[in-house]
């Protein structure tokens, strides 16, 4: 069974920066869209950022607009979330996702589309 594998997560102080890795043995990733997604104790999972084959990016959280950028190597089968200007509401795990529908970001957060969830990664932004 296909399991992405999420890492890069750390204790920072705000203002620092992390890069997230999501990796996929098994599943060749350059087909799909991957998404970003981020859940903080006690809240909903949330999207963050997609990226699409062709590159083309798709923000679903304003607040990270600026400060987070996505990319990909498919020659790594990798997708990176890159997390500058951390800020302390971003402390939540995070995980990546394929979208098995897509192979473009939607302009719009179709959580169910979304396959092959990690364990996640531990982000923690203190203040």
């Amino acid at each position: 069974q296909v399991q992405f594998v999420e890492s890069g997560g750390d204790l920072v102080q705000s203002g620092g920066s992390l890069r997230l890795s999501c990796a996929a043995p098994g599943f060749t990733l350059d087909y799909y869209a991957i998404g970003w997604f981020r859940q903080a104790p006690g809240k909903a999972r949330e999207g963050v950022l997609c990226i699409g084959r062709s590159d083309g990016s798709v923000y679903y959280t304003d607040s990270v607009k600026g400060r987070f950028t996505i990319s990909r190597d498919d020659a790594k089968n990798t997708v990176y979330l890159q997390m500058n200007n951390l800020r302390p509401e971003d402390t939540a795990v995070y995980y990546c996702a394929a979208n098995l529908m897509r192979s473009r970001c939607p302009s719009g957060l179709i959580q169910h589309e979304y396959a092959y969830w990690g364990q996640g990664t531990q982000v923690t932004v203190s203040s």
